[in-house]
């Protein structure tokens, strides 16, 4: 630490690196803007898995896998566009917490995966291990939703700060 100031120099540089999205439409970033549909989809497939346990209904055993495939190929495409933004930006990459989010995130899609194969292999497999597969997605969907936002809230991450600010 600084004697003078009281401050980590290390720290200070970090958060002196640009952290504005690399990419972005008019300014937005689109990993923001995708994440919400597997996130969306990941919970549906849990509730689809609730739905099938207590009623029994094999609709929801259908509803299941289109929605564990649908989280599964969006959270493909964010993770995408989130690698983009963490490769493209220092600054980024420079915060722990993008690399936990990074992880975190992988790791669900990787659930994802493996529970959208394990739908279309075999819908009988739903309970016990599709709804456990669902449960740990939502964790995991909790996780690198944390952690994505301390990026946002605490880092300000893909932020745009406008001179009327």
């Amino acid at each position: 630490m600084s004697e003078t100031t009281g401050t980590n120099p290390v720290i200070e540089a970090v958060a002196a690196q640009d952290v504005s999205s690399a990419v972005a439409v008019a300014g937005h970033p689109l990993h923001a803007m995708t994440v919400h549909f597997p996130i969306a989809f990941v919970v549906g497939t849990l509730g689809c898995d609730v739905f099938f346990w207590l009623i029994g209904d094999p609709f929801w055993l259908r509803a299941g896998l289109w929605t564990s495939g649908i989280a599964f190929f969006a959270g493909v495409g964010a993770g995408l566009i989130g690698t983009a933004e963490l490769l493209l930006v220092p600054g980024i990459r420079a915060r722990v917490a993008s690399w936990t989010h990074a992880v975190a995130a992988m790791t669900l899609i990787a659930i994802c995966g493996l529970n959208w194969g394990l739908r279309l292999t075999d819908d009988g497999a739903v309970l016990p291990y599709g709804l456990l597969l669902s449960v740990l997605a939502s964790v995991f969907t909790g996780l690198a939703g944390w952690h994505g936002g301390k990026l946002v809230f605490d880092h300000g991450v893909g932020l745009m700060i406008s001179e009327k600010d």
